[in-house]
């Protein structure tokens, strides 16, 4: 039996919002799609303050926004302009461009808010890397869970645990909430090659093993792993199949192929990009 890789995120801050963004990593750039998992700490901003990320480009991925406190507004290129709430899942695949803007919204910057939830991107195909962007928005009540003796599961995006979620994924995925009481045990199965587990709160044990709140752990491959709870804890399995070759990660940009990334960062620097309608500000090249 193989042992797990255990990741300890690092420490950053995105506009102000504190984060832990334990991937991508020296010891692990991806899981299935996954290439990057950012954990937004919970944060109480004072009236006048809130999240404001600003017009910002992507290529070749998908972002999947994620609260468990809060609101975020959500603009893009596409024209899309949506709130999103705790629970829903905010859903944008880029393809060859799209920019978007996230914010807290105008009526809680008044009076201040808390916010608290997690984004990831996923990569998307080779072939799909360069296709038009979309946008999709998947209320709480529309995601499907299951519960049973002590383990809730809400399948966020993909499939698992007989539940398939409504989010367009691009390619085999799993994305699971798990909520599991004092006392109890989950078997993680081996439908997808690849998967790892985000512990949010709690105490949780992996094989007989302690596993730390905020930190990733890779499973190994083909191999059923058992969770049991020691308290009331909360964490996210996510994985899926393997990406179809390597992905170079530059900013916001996510390719198969450098010279994408190279003609990405050169549209944006020169303002060849579809903006957001209605906003003017953007955050250049670093």
């Amino acid at each position: 039996m193989s042992n797990p890789l255990v990741i300890r995120p690092r420490t950053e801050a995105v506009e102000g919002q504190p984060i832990l963004r334990p991937l991508p990593s020296a010891q692990s750039r991806s899981v299935g799609p996954f290439v990057f998992f950012d954990h937004m700490l919970a944060t109480d901003y004072a009236p006048g303050i809130g999240m404001n990320i600003r017009q910002h480009p992507h290529i070749g991925l998908s972002t999947l926004t994620y609260l468990f406190e809060g609101e975020l507004q959500h603009k893009d290129s596409l024209g899309s302009d949506q709130r999103v709430l705790p629970g829903d899942v905010s859903w944008m695949t880029a393809g060859r461009g799209v920019a978007h803007v996230e914010r807290t919204p105008a009526d809680l910057l008044a009076r201040g808010s808390r916010l608290h939830g997690l984004q990831v991107w996923l990569a998307s195909p080779k072939a799909a890397e360069q296709g038009d962007g979309r946008y999709s928005h998947h209320p709480a009540a529309s995601l499907p869970s299951s519960d049973n003796l002590g383990v809730n599961i809400r399948m966020i995006a993909g499939s698992g645990f007989c539940l398939e979620s409504p989010v367009p994924v691009l390619s085999p995925t799993l994305y699971a909430l798990v909520h599991m009481q004092a006392a109890t045990t989950l078997n993680i199965p081996t439908e997808h090659a690849e998967r790892a587990l985000y512990v949010l709160e709690g105490e949780v044990s992996l094989n007989d093993e302690a596993v730390e709140p905020c930190s990733l752990v890779v499973l190994p491959q083909a191999e059923e792993m058992s969770l049991y709870a020691e308290g009331e804890c909360l964490l996210v399995l996510f994985g899926g199949a393997p990406l179809d070759g390597p992905r170079r990660m530059n900013w916001n940009f996510v390719a198969s192929d450098p010279a994408l990334i190279d003609q990405a960062r050169a549209r944006w620097a020169a303002g060849d990009w579809p903006t957001v309608p209605g906003e003017t500000e953007r955050i250049e090249l670093p």
